[in-house]
């Protein structure tokens, strides 16, 4: 079969840019917000570590300035995700879900660290002061209001770096309040211990749990990614969906999708009920915009179409009654037979008589029952009332039924009809 084109991939002509630009700039905030955040951390604790000469409060300090790294490279490479280049024509989306990656694997570095850190014995014991323990839990309440701001910013944008970044602060939060934990007894001049192992162990040991848990969510989606796994079976049910309500989509061949980043990359293969280029093409771009305006960041969509093949055509005849005498008056016909012909041997190979569903409604009725009957994916209609100039003979025109006049009076002399074309 003959491929009639491809849909437009004008991409900055159906997204709303300035949407995606704001959240773009959002999304560059909330980055540059976490390394001054980490960068910060990383100076307190650093000081906080050269007065208690804490082993733990040291550890904390070596991991938000980790975090300060880690959210420097991020900001960066958020800036760089949807720029274009000759080496890179397609843009560099996936650095996204690259530095998801990269915050994973920082996060099993956090694991191992206070893992290396947390369950060594101090040679001396460490000073802690008030203001010690005040300045840590100030950095435990900084870092968790700072990962449920990202998580939920990534979350409204759909960035997946940003919610590694938000859950990344969730560990922290973890981390934070183990080196808190550690300090406390310290402060108060107790040694607790537990069937032989510290408080700090046995909470080192639920941080690597959880480090374990999250790290690897946010690898193995990150890699999903990278590796160009489907979209999710909602998004291409969505999609789906949208391609197949539209009246002149006769069928769909194929539909797949991917994520890079944020951004969504769909492709379908479509039959048309239209021989037509430029009203294929038509199609097309209609079925881009509702896609759009349904689907959230979906940054490039492309669309095969191609004719439908007359193996069968379904016809339509309003009737006055299920016995088959054919109604004068379109909208108001109580009963329409629908009928699936073959032309290769001349029969019908299916046959229905359905209830007209707006036969009592007031108002542009037939409109609306036009409008049905290009719902049943029909191809051809027969009818005795001239509806030339009025709503449903456009209706029938947009969606490519043919409108064909008869003087039949019973719904056996058009199946006669069939039978000699």
């Amino acid at each position: 079969m003959k491929t009639l084109g491809v849909g437009s991939e004008n991409q900055s002509a159906h997204r709303p840019e300035k949407r995606l630009d704001q959240e773009a700039e959002l999304i560059g905030k909330v980055a540059l917000y976490a390394f001054l955040l980490n960068l910060g951390l990383a100076a307190m604790k650093g000081v906080l570590a050269f007065w208690s000469d804490s082993l733990a409060v040291t550890a904390g300090a070596i991991d938000s300035a980790t975090d300060s790294a880690a959210s420097l490279v991020l900001y960066g490479g958020l800036k760089l995700s949807t720029r274009k280049t000759p080496s890179f024509p397609e843009g560099l989306y996936k650095i996204e879900n690259v530095l998801s990656v990269f915050v994973a694997l920082s996060i099993f570095f956090a694991g191992l660290e206070i893992a290396l850190k947390l369950f060594k014995q101090s040679v001396s014991s460490p000073r802690i002061s008030l203001d010690i323990v005040v300045l840590l839990l100030v950095s435990v309440a900084a870092t968790f209001l700072f990962g449920r701001y990202a998580i939920l910013t990534g979350r409204k944008t759909e960035s997946p770096t940003l919610i590694a970044e938000g859950r990344h602060r969730q560990v922290d939060v973890l981390s934070s309040s183990v080196v808190l934990i550690s300090v406390l007894p310290e402060y108060f001049g107790y040694h607790v211990s537990l069937f032989g192992l510290s408080i700090d162990s046995i909470a080192a040991c639920a941080v690597l749990i959880f480090i374990a848990f999250a790290g690897w969510e946010l690898l193995s989606n990150g890699m999903r990614v990278l590796l160009d796994a489907s979209l999710d079976f909602e998004t291409l049910d969505e999609a789906r969906s949208i391609l197949k309500n539209h009246p002149m989509v006769v069928n769909i061949r194929s539909l797949s999708g991917r994520n890079a980043g944020r951004f969504r990359f769909l492709e379908a293969s479509v039959i048309l009920r239209t021989g037509d280029l430029k009203k294929a093409h038509r199609i097309s771009e209609d079925l881009e915009q509702s896609i759009r305006e349904k689907i959230p960041h979906v940054e490039r969509i492309m669309i095969h179409y191609e004719p439908q093949s007359h193996s069968h055509i379904r016809f339509a005849v309003p009737l006055s009654d299920p016995a088959g005498v054919i109604s004068r008056h379109f909208g108001e016909s109580p009963f329409f037979a629908i009928l699936t012909f073959r032309p290769a041997d001349r029969s019908i190979v299916q046959q229905d008589i359905i209830e007209n569903p707006h036969k009592e409604i007031e108002t542009a009725k037939g409109i609306r029952v036009a409008e049905w009957l290009v719902e049943q994916k029909i191809d051809q209609i027969f009818m005795t009332e001239d509806l030339s100039h009025k709503g449903p003979s456009y209706v029938f025109s947009n969606a490519g039924v043919n409108v064909q006049r008869t003087d039949a009076v019973h719904l056996e002399e058009i199946l006669e009809n069939l039978k000699t074309w």
